[in-house]
């Protein structure tokens, strides 16, 4: 049996295309409206619709939901640590030494199994849909979405700044200034493809920092993205002179942390659907706990 969404049109998007208001109104894709058209899947007051069709006041949309019929990954048994879920979306605590997602050769054993395995147990099939990425050796928060609707909004407003992303990072040495901006542009190390380096012919990549606390030997840093290059606050900091504490690829490993001491402690953004703005904090992980203990950094961060 089909099922569909129904929508009453207001006042205010009345004179819109049905396309127009699918798009602007439903946060619909391009891709999205196609298949429903290919599926006659969009009724306008009970008849199919005409994309360029103008609505008024009081016209009922109704929209074919498309059902997810894959997990697009391999459901696995893991652990997950659910720091909010709607109807809509889910963000996790992501644990240091996993992959959000499956890539290269890896296929098994990341964030993304263990969520696909969370839905298999509660009956749902739901494709994995990560919004955003952390490198597998940083731990924190990361979003992703539960369908193609929310997806498609939730990409835009990262590309429009709104997904706030905060991250706490342990780094070698003292900063100087304390607060700054890091804007210097990041490309693909010239001698090592899998890395990244401060490159002239790199694309811009803009980092806030401010320090929170230091010791005689390292400095606990909060930081704010405004570009989201791969491996940024990494590069960055390391170009600066101050890596990150058990940065292997950009520093130097440390028995304390088996990865880096980089954490995405929080996370900002207004919901898709409701009028209201998620705020969200992941707790520390027990390593990174240890790092700033035996760095004895001020005990009122220990407790994130």
């Amino acid at each position: 049996m089909k099922t569909y969404l129904s929508y009453t049109v207001t006042d205010v998007h009345q004179g819109l295309t049905v396309e127009a208001y699918l798009k602007q109104v439903l946060n619909y894709s391009g891709r999205t409206i196609q298949k429903l058209t290919r599926k006659k899947g969009i009724l306008l007051n009970k008849k199919n619709a005409f994309l360029q069709k103008n609505v008024n006041s009081g016209d009922v949309l109704k929209i074919l939901s498309l059902e997810d019929t894959t997990f697009g990954v391999e459901p696995e048994q893991g652990p997950i640590e659910i720091l909010y879920e709607d109807n809509y979306l889910i963000v996790l605590n992501k644990p240091s030494g996993l992959l959000v997602h499956p890539t290269g050769q890896t296929s098994h054993g990341t964030l993304s199994n263990h969520l696909a395995y969370h839905y298999q147990q509660h009956g749902t099939v739901c494709t994995i849909r990560p919004i955003h990425r952390l490198d597998r050796e940083t731990s924190g928060c990361v979003l992703f979405a539960k369908d193609r609707r929310t997806q498609t909004y939730l990409e835009k407003l990262l590309k429009e700044g709104k997904i706030k992303r905060t991250y706490h990072a342990v780094v070698i040495g003292i900063i100087d200034p304390p607060n700054g901006t890091i804007n210097l542009p990041i490309g693909t190390h010239p001698a090592k493809p899998n890395r990244r380096a401060v490159t002239e012919a790199g694309d811009p990549a803009i980092t806030h920092y401010h320090e929170i606390c230091t010791s005689s030997e390292v400095s606990l840093l909060e930081l704010a993205l405004e570009t989201g290059r791969t491996h940024q606050i990494r590069v960055h900091l390391s170009y600066l002179g101050h890596p990150i504490v058990g940065d292997r690829m950009y520093g130097k490993r440390s028995d304390l942390i088996s990865g880096q001491a980089l954490h995405a402690v929080s996370l900002s953004f207004p919901h898709p659907f409701e009028q209201r703005v998620i705020s969200l904090e992941a707790p520390y992980p027990s390593s990174y706990l240890r790092v700033l203990k035996a760095y004895s950094l001020v005990s009122e961060h220990n407790d994130h």
